[in-house]
């Protein structure tokens, strides 16, 4: 694979899962540690974190030595971040809150060039590596994979036409809002949040796309790859610092 190539993308295609890991913690530091531990892929979370876009460079950067592949969650459908995203040289794009196919088409145009898009032209971003991928701007579009989010009920109405929209490549069920929206307010292990999602992947999959989840809870998580997911983050950086470090702090405080 030469450097274009988008090992995640490709991998999926072969039909391989994908294990990860959330990453909130705006840290390269952080996040280079995680890139090594022997995930597939880490989210690099721009929604619920504090992570910018000088954030994500470095973390981009932090992650180049590993085979662990990044994606990136844009905080929104808004072209411009995702423009200056993909110019960053992320190739893998969730963007969350996707509610009806009208609106993952323009999500997949803000990922194209002209005129199959309106993504803005950049000669030489990091993307291209300033310049050294001389083919970069005919390419880069096939390596390109876009996760659209659903998270409403709205969404799962409207979930086979906006798997069936050209450029989605993969369908990533948001548990948590999910869980809100069908009147479950942080209860994700609800068995009717649950029997919702099973339902979900099963719709996406059926649609011929990747389907994708967020669980910390193990059971849950066999579950979910039992249904069909083909993505799956089974943890994030911020639960294994906090519940790791409580652990440790309660192991001791015990023993005194």
């Amino acid at each position: 694979m030469d450097s274009l190539t988008n090992r995640f993308k490709a991998a999926l295609a072969e039909g391989r899962q994908q294990i990860g890991l959330w990453c909130s913690l705006a840290s390269p530091i952080s996040t280079e540690i995680v890139a090594g531990a022997g995930f597939d892929w880490l989210l690099l979370d721009m929604e619920h974190s504090a992570n910018d876009l000088r954030d994500i460079y470095v973390q981009l950067q932090a992650m180049m030595e590993n085979a662990t592949n990044p994606v990136v969650r844009v905080p929104s459908d808004d072209p411009i971040t995702i423009k200056r995203i993909l110019d960053a040289g992320a190739q893998s794009l969730m963007i969350p809150n996707i509610d009806d196919a009208a609106q993952a088409e323009r999500v997949v145009a803000a990922t194209r060039y002209a005129p199959r898009g309106i993504r803005g032209f950049s000669q030489a971003p990091r993307a291209a590596r300033f310049g050294r991928i001389p083919d970069y701007h005919t390419r880069c579009e096939s390596e390109i994979y876009v996760i659209v989010q659903v998270e409403s009920r709205r969404a799962l109405d409207n979930l086979d036409a906006i798997a069936a929209v050209e450029g989605v490549d993969g369908v990533f069920i948001g548990p948590g809002d999910l869980s809100t929206s069908l009147g479950h307010l942080g209860q994700q292990g609800h068995p009717e949040v649950v029997r919702t999602i099973e339902e979900a992947v099963g719709r996406i999959v059926k649609a011929g796309k990747h389907a994708g989840i967020l669980t910390p809870s193990e059971e849950l998580a066999k579950r979910y790859i039992a249904a069909g997911t083909r993505f799956t983050a089974v943890g994030s950086d911020l639960g294994l610092l906090a519940r790791n470090a409580e652990a440790l702090a309660g192991r001791f405080r015990s023993a005194s």
